[in-house]
């Protein structure tokens, strides 16, 4: 789960849908939205994964349906 989560959060911040996402020796992540915005600390892979999840989920909800 960990690779996931550090593929996922390559992509989030390749695509500048958050600044910045740095796993720590804990095993947490610390997670920036914006530059020069709050530090977030995410409990771990599983928690990346759902920020990842539902920033999906935002993006979709967000442009017209094209069916």
């Amino acid at each position: 789960m960990a690779t996931e989560a550090a593929a996922w959060a390559t992509v989030l911040v390749r695509r500048h849908l958050v600044h910045a996402m740095v796993p720590v020796p804990t095993g947490q992540w610390l997670v920036q939205q914006v530059p020069n915005g709050p530090v977030q600390l995410l409990d771990g892979p599983a928690s990346v994964l759902d920020l990842a999840a539902t920033i999906q989920r935002q993006l979709r909800t967000a442009r017209p349906d094209s069916r």
